[in-house]
């Protein structure tokens, strides 16, 4: 733990927030999302605060996602935290509008009480 420290590493606790893609096949605006910022997404620190994870509307949704209001567009991103939602980015226009809206979201995590 101390060398960890000494080279500027930390023992952070994993992250408590995450991010929902709930995504279509065949949506043009989730391979452009795929294409832009897939491969990158985990390697930043938004990735790190909040791991993606994928789910499509192409089934049935489980219990745990029903939310309100409930999700008819795709790609729609929604940041959890302790199983309650932050807040919510429909639809994917550019890189730029995404990070923009992301650090929004991402500024109001750690304000989900614990379950």
């Amino acid at each position: 733990m101390l060398a960890a420290m000494a080279l500027g590493w930390s023992a952070a606790p994993a992250a408590s927030a995450e991010l929902v893609l709930f995504e279509r096949a065949g949506c043009p605006w989730c391979r452009n999302w795929d294409r832009e910022i897939g491969p990158i997404y985990p390697k930043t620190q938004e990735g790190a605060k909040a791991p993606l994870r994928r789910v499509s509307l192409d089934k049935p949704l489980a219990p745990e996602w029903k939310l309100e209001p409930p999700i008819y567009f795709s790609p729609t991103f929604v940041l959890m935290e302790n199983g309650r939602e932050i807040g919510r980015i429909t639809g994917y226009m550019n890189a730029e509008s995404f990070w923009g809206l992301l650090s929004v979201l991402l500024s109001k995590a750690g304000t989900a009480p614990p379950p």
